[in-house]
C-alpha cells in the first residue's frame, strides 16, 4: 500500500515500530496547496497539489555521548519506510556525539486529533476571493491599469511521534496574496500584498484601489540623490527587517561575541534599552489570525533549533519589552550553556509600539520625507552590527506638507534594524502584514509603520 493512501499517523507509528535506535523522532508533513495566477487582468493558471515528506531522527547513545542521524524524503511509500529508518540509524552511528544532545522530550499531552486524517486545502478556498478578483480585473481595465500577481494557499498537517511517547499534531494554514498594478506602458508599477489564513479577510478590489492611487502618484517623477531622509517604513518593510533581526538573535552566538546582541568585553546586551519608544516585540502561538505551532517542530539542528527539542512546548515570549532586550532564542542545550531561560524559536512575530495612527495619518503629519512601499534583496553586510543592505522596490514617494507629491527613484539602503529601533521617532498602529522579502519562509507578522528621521539611502538604484 502506498503511503499516499495511508493516514500519516499510521506512517509515524510504523516508523517508530521499525526503529532499533536508542531514541527516535518521526515527523510527517502532509502538504496541500491551491493557487491562482493572473497577468494583464486575466487569470492564467490555477492548480492544486499534494505531497508528503517524512523525516526520521535516530539517536544512538555511546560512551562519548549521544549522536543523531536525520534523513528526510518525500513521496515515501511503505516499501521505502524501513530503508529510510535504517538510513537515519546508520547516519547516527556514523556521526560523532551531537553537541546539542538532550534527552528526548516527554510529558507533552498528546494531541486529541493525532489519529485524524490530515487537513487539506482546495480551490474552494478561493470561493469568495475569485469573484472579487474578477471585479478587480474589470475595475483595473476600466481605469487603464493591468493587474499581475498570484494567490497561494498552503495547508500543512504535521504529525510528530517519538519513542518517548509524544503524539502531537498541528495544522498550519498559510495564504499569501501579491498584487502588482502596472500602467499600460509599463513605466509605472505599484505593489500590495497580504497574508491570510483562509482568504476570507482579503479583498482584491480594495488592494486595486490602493494601487490605483499609487500609480497616480507615480505620474510625476522626481530625481533625488542618495542621502539620509526622514522615511516612513510601512509594516511590510518593518517585518522584513525585524524577521532578519530575530534570525540573528541566537543566545549562544551572542554569548560568544558574534552578533549585534553581544556586549563589548563579554556577555550579552540583555536588559539594554534598544529603543526610546515603548516597543514590545513578541511571539505567541495563539495570537489571533497568526496562530502557529504550540510545540517545537525541528527537522534539523542549528543555532536556534535542536532535533532533540521536538515536541517541547512553545510559550508566548517577549523578545523586546518596553524598548529593552528581554530574551534571545535558545534551545535546551544553549540555554544550559548560557544560563538563560529556554526560549524556542518563533512561529510568528508581532511588534507593538503603542501608536494608533494609520500609515495615511503618519503621511499627513510629515513635513518632508519618503514613503516606501517595500524592500527586497536584503543581505547581511556585517553580523557584528547587523548592518543590512538592500533595495527599495515598486514605489518610493516624496511627501511634502502632508501630501504625496510624486514618485522618486529607487535606492540602495544600508541600515541595521537594531539601530533603526533606537532612532525610530514614531510607531503607528500595529496591523497584520505580509513580509515581501521573506514571504517564502515567513508570513505570520503584525507590525506598525515606523518613522525613521534619518534612514540611510546609500546610493541611487535603477531597481524596479
Amino acid at each position: 500500500m502506498s503511503t499516499s493512501r495511508t493516514n500519516p499517523h499510521e506512517i509515524v507509528e510504523r516508523a517508530l515500530e521499525l526503529s532499533t535506535a536508542d531514541g527516535c523522532v518521526v515527523i510527517a508533513d502532509e502538504e496541500s496547496t491551491a493557487n491562482l495566477r493572473w497577468a494583464g487582468n486575466t487569470l492564467t493558471t490555477n492548480g492544486v497539489t499534494r505531497g508528503r515528506t517524512l523525516t526520521v531522527i535516530a539517536t544512538v547513545d555511546g560512551k562519548q555521548g549521544t549522536a543523531s542521524g536525520v534523513v528526510s524524503r518525500s513521496a515515501v511509500t511503505t516499501a521505502d519506510l524501513e530503508p529510510l529508518v535504517r538510513a537515519a540509524e546508520a547516519a547516527a552511528r556514523g556521526a560523532g556525539p551531537a553537541e546539542d544532545a538532550q534527552p528526548l522530550v516527554t510529558g507533552t499531552p498528546s494531541s486529541p486529533d493525532f489519529t485524524d486524517a490530515p487537513a487539506e486545502t482546495s480551490s474552494a478556498v478561493f470561493a469568495d476571493f475569485a469573484p472579487a478578483l474578477g471585479e478587480a480585473f474589470a475595475r483595473a481595465r476600466a481605469g487603464g491599469r493591468e493587474l499581475y500577481g498570484f494567490a497561494n494557499h498552503e495547508l500543512v498537517s504535521t504529525y510528530v511521534g517519538t519513542s518517548t511517547g509524544l503524539r502531537l499534531r498541528h495544522d498550519q494554514p498559510n495564504g499569501t496574496l501579491e498584487l502588482n498594478a502596472k500602467s499600460p506602458d509599463r513605466q509605472r508599477s505599484a505593489w500590495a500584498g497580504r497574508s491570510t489564513r483562509d482568504f476570507k479577510d482579503v479583498d482584491p478590489t480594495v488592494l486595486d484601489a490602493e494601487l490605483a492611487v499609487r500609480l497616480g502618484w507615480a505620474e510625476r517623477k522626481i530625481d533625488l540623490p542618495a542621502g539620509r531622509y526622514e522615511t516612513l517604513l510601512p509594516p511590510t518593510a518593518v517585518a522584513d527587517l525585524l524577521i532578519y533581526q530575530m534570525w540573528s538573535a541566537a543566545a549562544r552566538d551572542a554569548v560568544e561575541g558574534r552578533t549585534v546582541f553581544s556586549k563589548p568585553g563579554g556577555g550579552t546586551r540583555l536588559g539594554e534599552k534598544l529603543s526610546g519608544l515603548p516597543l514590545t516585540l513578541r511571539s505567541d502561538p495563539n495570537a489571533p489570525g497568526l496562530e502557529s505551532a504550540p510545540f517545537v517542530i525541528a527537522h534539523s539542528s542549528g543555532d536556534d533549533a535542536s532535533v532533540f527539542d521536538n515536541g517541547l512546548p512553545v510559550p508566548a515570549t517577549e523578545w523586546i519589552r518596553d524598548g529593552r532586550l528581554a530574551r534571545l532564542t535558545t534551545t535546551r542545550h544553549s540555554a544550559a550553556m548560557t544560563g538563560m531561560p529556554v526560549s524556542p524559536g518563533f512561529g510568528n512575530l508581532i511588534l507593538d509600539g503603542g501608536g494608533d495612527k494609520s500609515l495615511e495619518e503618519m503621511v499627513a503629519a510629515t513635513e518632508r520625507g519618503l514613503l516606501l512601499t517595500c524592500l527586497w534583496y536584503i543581505r547581511e553586510v556585517d553580523p557584528a552590527t547587523l548592518l543590512l543592505t538592500g533595495l527599495t522596490r515598486d514605489g518610493v514617494y516624496l511627501v511634502e506638507n502632508g501630501q504625496v507629491v510624486g514618485e522618486v527613484n529607487n535606492f540602495r539602503f544600508n541600515e541595521s534594524p537594531v539601530d533603526l529601533l533606537s532612532r525610530a521617532s514614531e510607531a503607528g498602529r500595529t496591523e497584520k502584514t505580509l513580509p515581501r522579502e521573506w514571504s517564502d519562509w515567513f508570513t505570520r507578522a503584525a507590525m506598525p509603520a515606523l518613522r525613521i528621521p534619518d534612514f540611510n539611502m546609500s546610493s541611487v538604484s535603477k531597481g524596479v
